[in-house]
């Protein structure tokens, strides 16, 4: 399936979780066997080489996480909402577009020195990311690179990641 076949699987819901917000709904994409496999495709080929852990964040980020780190000969790390993992964890705070959350990821989830690929739906804020990223560097490892499924320019997260010192994002698709 080409590029603009799977773009064309994600459609746009007005107005959801609150007004005024345009939710990139991936549902049909990743129902789509060839649209979702494509989408694996063109992320794995994308990023730098030299991975040790794939990280993507609950829940859309674990949908292409997994299957990026399995194409990559890598583990998965998940990193999830405060009171879903069962071990010692650290947490951090972020913004969203229409709030604030909070991130968790299991103490011993990734070794010190590790080189790490975030794996994400959409890259909106970069809040996101980037309280990802926090988690990251707290855990000793080196954040190598972003990818993304589509980039919603006009929020200007790639803007807000450069401002952590995020560089490397690699964005499949911009809306």
């Amino acid at each position: 399936m080409n590029n603009q076949a799977w773009i064309d699987l994600i459609r746009d819901i007005p107005d959801f979780p609150t007004p005024g917000v345009v939710f990139k709904d991936i549902t049909p994409l990743i129902g789509s066997p060839g649209g979702f496999a494509a989408v694996v495709h063109d992320l794995a080929t994308k990023v730098p080489a030299d991975i040790d852990v794939v990280v993507g964040m609950e829940a859309r980020g674990f949908i292409f996480g997994a299957p990026v780190a399995l194409s990559l000969g890598t583990g998965f790390v998940p990193v999830r909402k405060p009171g879903k993992l069962p071990g010692e964890v650290i947490t951090t705070e972020y913004e969203l577009e229409y709030g604030t959350n909070s991130l968790s990821v299991h103490r011993d989830a990734i070794p010190d020195g590790s080189r790490v690929l975030i794996v994400d739906d959409v890259l909106a804020t970069g809040g996101t990311i980037a309280a990802t990223a926090r988690l990251i560097k707290e855990l000793g490892a080196t954040l190598v690179a972003v990818a993304v499924v589509l980039e919603l320019d006009f929020l200007k997260g790639r803007q807000f990641l450069s401002e952590q010192g995020i560089e490397d994002v690699i964005a499949l698709t911009h809306g």
